[in-house]
Parts: structure tokens; C-alpha cells; sequence
């Protein structure tokens, strides 16, 4: 079979070693720009801006999950990692999406199924690359995949439970529109029947929109029939299962993340000891609000996973101390108004940085909100002096950047990693 690897960064390396390890296919990889990457020896490229146009002769293309599918002209099939999985995977999936909180539900999830016994992969982009454990799969095993829009974007499967947790307005760099990027959310149900389940955020307009299109049956979580909060305990219905102090992560949003795998998990034991142990077990994330450091009584926390303006809303609502909180960075096409109301709401100090400075500092003014400076072209170490130096006793550091971490840096484990180093040194 003639095979394209559309794009070949991380994914796509991954790609080439899945699809090449079949001597009978015939490989090229095909990129926009030639890649940093070092290329496989003798290995055919097709390589320039008009690469993703010729590929018309190829059976398939194997598209990166960021490349959009209407950008690869071919008279094959369009393909991608995430498709190969579902269709090889031997064993029920759980898929998760939203726009924020993924990682954690699906890592609480995984938690509290492997609390009961389960062989459980967690796969996605916390976990391994899932086409490159596909075959160590058991049928009796079970897969947690933490799903994106772009993993979505041209699924032709559904995973047997599905969980659609809170959407925004997000990655409106890569998708035309809030229409685009909402649909291909909404695939990770498209192919679900009567016999899948839907697990859905019944506050969040999207979600619900999703849920209204689903032929899956309906759990609708922090409704008083499935998993919510009574008394800051975690019931199901009217089972109590554990207190809310049992997880180990701090913020409303978590509560929210942890009904969602509650809810989940019921479907496959209905155990309270089990889902305790699961939830308490599960220590976070890197870069989703973690404690870096407590120093002369000001704690420094790194929530640089926050890439949108909602998600560091709800960062900021899990603290009742001041806050020195470090916004910016480049754009993914979001709206920064309603951040602004929330900063005039709280005793918070900001400091921005990168692209989007001049954008978060107009909403800042709009909303009455002046207790800012604007860092131009700062290194991290910077950054975290002028916070420090701004902070209140008894105060937080919070970087929580409401945008993507481009151009200053990496990406947003390279904008946190530098972040912990530089609170570290201080």
C-alpha cells in the first residue's frame, strides 16, 4: 500500500514506525517544511508549503491529529493514528473531551477502574501513544483516551462510553470557527448507539447541544440522579460515596472532573471504597494548578495548562488569598472580556506578557480593571521577580496564562518547566 505521514513531528514519527513496520507499504512523508526532525535513511519526502496538495496519488494519508483534513488534497483515504487505534483496539474505550480538564478526568477515571482491579490504558496526549500499544491490548482490558478536536475531527468510530466535559471557545487558530471546532467534538458520539453511554456537562450549552444529538443513553453529570455534591460529599444519587477532601487537586473545576469520572466509573462497579481509594490516589498533573514551591509564606503554584481565559477563571476561583496571576502568550482567537470582569471581582495583581498582551490589557480597562503592568519580551526569571515582588503576604503566584505558550516558548510544558526552575532559584 502506498502511505503518506502527513506531517512528521512527534505524532508522525509515531505514525512512520506504526504503518512502516509492514514491509509491504510503500512510505513518503509529506511536510510543509522540511522536518527538525531526523528523517528515516532513504526514506521518500515530499517537502514545501504546497506539500499537503500533492498527494493525490497515494492509497492512504495518515494526517498529524493538528493538520486539518481539508487541507490534505488526495484521491485516497484520509487517515489518522486515532482511526487505526479504534479500529484495531479489541477492548471497550472510554473517550474523553472538552476543552479543559481532559487529562484529569481521564487519569481519575483510569485511577479509580485500576482501584477495582481493571487492566487499564490510559492513551492520548497524557499518556502513550496509542497506536504503539495497540497490539498488547487485551479484550478484557479496558482504554481511556483522552480525545481532542483534532483527534476528532474525521473519527469514524465512537468509543463505547464517551464523556463530554465543559467546551469554550478554543483552538479558533486551527479551526475556522466555534461551528467547526464544536462539531468535531460532537464526533466522539456520532457513531454511538443505544448500547454506548453518553456522559455530559448538563450546565454547558455545548455539551448539552451534544447530548441532544446522541443515541447513546444519557448521564448528565452533578445531577442529583448520578454523581454530585451534597454536604461536600460525592454521592451517586442517593448513595453517598466520599468526602470531596478525599481528591488530592484543589478547585472547583476538579469537583466538576471528578463527578464526570464518578459517573463513569458506576458503569463499572459501584464499589465506595474503591472509587475513594481511585480519587485520593490521583496526586495531578504537571502544569494543571501544582504546587511548585512555598516560600516566605507565599505558595507559587504552575498552571500553565491553561490556555484559555475560562480555564484560568476557574483557576483563580480556587483561591480566596491574594493573587499575583502571569497572563499572555500567543493567540488561539479567544476573547479576553470576561477574564477582565473576573480580575475587577478579586484582590489580584496581573502581569502579561507576549502577543496577546495588548489584547487582555484592553479588556482589562474595559472592565475597570487596572491593577496590572505590561512585561515586554521578559524572560521567566523576570517574570517571576516582578511577581514575587508584587505579591501580598500570605499570597499566591499563579501562572495561569488564559493563552497558548507559542513564541516565547515551546509549549506549555516548556513555559511551566521554566516557570518551577525559575521559582526554584529564587
Amino acid at each position: 500500500m502506498k502511505i503518506a505521514i502527513a506531517g512528521y513531528g512527534v505524532e508522525g514519527e509515531s505514525n512512520y514506525r506504526y504503518f512502516s513496520a509492514d514491509p509491504s507499504n510503500e512510505i513518503t512523508i509529506a511536510d510543509q517544511k522540511q522536518p527538525e526532525r531526523i528523517l528515516p535513511l532513504g526514506i521518500a519526502t515530499i517537502i514545501g508549503d504546497d506539500a499537503f496538495e500533492r498527494l493525490q496519488d497515494f492509497d492512504l494519508v495518515v494526517r498529524t491529529a493538528g493538520l486539518a483534513p481539508r487541507k490534505i488534497k488526495t484521491n485516497g483515504k484520509i487517515w489518522s493514528a486515532t482511526n487505526e487505534f479504534f479500529a484495531k483496539c479489541p477492548c471497550q474505550v472510554i473517550g474523553v473531551t472538552g476543552s479543559k480538564g481532559k487529562g484529569t478526568t481521564a487519569s481519575l477515571i483510569a485511577g479509580i477502574l485500576e482501584s477495582a482491579g481493571k487492566t487499564v490504558w490510559l492513551v492520548g496526549n497524557i499518556g502513550k501513544p496509542a497506536i504503539e500499544i495497540v497490539d498488547q491490548i487485551k479484550p478484557e482490558d479496558v482504554v481511556v483516551y483522552e480525545l481532542s478536536s483534532f483527534q476528532l475531527w474525521d473519527l469514524e468510530y465512537s468509543p463505547h462510553v464517551a464523556v463530554v466535559l465543559y467546551i469554550e471557545q478554543e483552538h479558533l487558530d486551527v479551526h475556522d470557527n466555534m461551528f467547526e471546532y464544536v462539531g468535531a467534538k460532537a464526533n466522539i458520539t456520532k457513531y454511538q448507539s443505544n448500547q454506548d453511554w453518553l456522559v455530559y456537562n448538563n450546565t454547558n450549552q455545548y455539551s448539552k447541544g451534544i447530548a441532544e444529538s446522541s443515541a447513546a443513553g444519557l448521564i448528565g453529570y452533578k445531577d442529583a440522579t448520578s454523581a454530585h455534591i451534597e454536604d461536600e460529599y460525592f454521592y451517586y444519587g442517593e448513595q453517598k460515596i466520599c468526602s470531596v477532601s478525599t481528591l488530592q487537586i484543589i478547585g472547583k473545576h476538579n469537583i466538576d472532573n471528578a463527578c464526570a469520572a464518578i459517573d463513569v466509573a458506576w458503569l463499572y462497579t459501584q464499589n465506595n471504597s474503591v472509587i475513594e481509594s481511585g480519587l485520593g490516589g490521583f496526586k495531578g498533573l504537571p502544569h494543571r494548578l501544582q504546587l511548585v514551591r512555598e516560600l516566605d509564606g507565599i505558595k507559587y503554584y504552575d498552571d500553565s495548562i491553561a490556555t484559555t481565559p475560562n480555564s484560568t477563571i476557574a483557576a483563580l476561583n480556587s483561591f480566596s488569598q491574594p493573587v499575583v496571576v502571569i497572563l499572555g502568550g500567543s493567540s488561539k482567537g479567544s476573547d479576553f472580556a470576561e477574564l477582565g470582569v473576573e480580575l475587577a471581582k478579586r484582590d489580584v495583581r496581573a502581569i502579561i506578557i507576549g502577543q496577546e498582551a495588548e489584547n487582555i490589557a484592553k479588556s482589562c480597562l474595559v472592565a475597570d480593571f487596572h491593577d496590572y503592568e505590561t512585561l515586554l519580551q521578559p524572560s521567566m526569571p523576570d517574570v517571576v521577580k516582578s511577581a514575587k515582588q508584587l505579591v501580598k503576604p500570605g499570597g499566591v503566584v499563579l501562572l495561569s496564562p488564559a493563552c497558548a505558550s507559542f513564541g516565547m516558548f515551546k509549549n506549555y510544558s516548556d513555559r511551566g518547566e521554566q516557570f518551577t526552575d525559575a521559582v526554584n532559584k529564587l
